[in-house]
This record gives C-alpha cells, structure tokens and sequence, in this order.
C-alpha cells in the first residue's frame, strides 16, 4: 500500500500543479493588472473592503458604477450651465 502512494504521489502532485496553472492563466492578463492598478489609486475606502471581503469582481462592478454615475452628474452640471 505504501509502495502505491509512494509512486502515485508524483503523479497527484503534476494534476495538482495543472490545475494551479489553469487557476493562474486569467490572472496574468494584462488587463485585469492594469484594471486592478487603476482601482488600487483611485478606490475609495468602502470599495477597498468590499476588494478583500468579496473579491475584484465586485469590488470592481462598484467602482465603475461610482465612476459612471460621477460621469452622467458631471454631464448634467454642463448642460445646465449651457
């Protein structure tokens, strides 16, 4: 029996390592660096706890919706002074 884990151990460890690499491959796009560099200057506290409670995606979602909405009340400032 020893002799069986002994030998299948390496073979575990190599689909355990592909996995990892499959985990790994959507986080090296340079996008999502420069999405998170963005977000990490400019972020508000709240939107940095929501980062590291939930995860990017909703820390990101948040963002951008603030950014957007910052966008359409400063869109409206300017058409009312025109």
């Amino acid at each position: 029996m020893l002799g069986l884990l002994t030998l299948a151990f390496p073979g575990v460890l190599l689909l355990l390592l592909l996995a990892m690499e499959r985990v790994e491959a959507p986080l090296r796009v340079e996008s999502v660096g420069e999405q998170l560099v963005e977000f990490l200057e400019r972020a508000r506290p709240d939107e940095v706890e929501t980062f590291v409670s939930q995860g990017l995606g909703e820390a990101l979602d948040r963002y951008w919706s603030r950014r957007s909405l910052r966008a359409r009340l400063l869109a409206r400032r300017v058409a009312a002074r025109q």
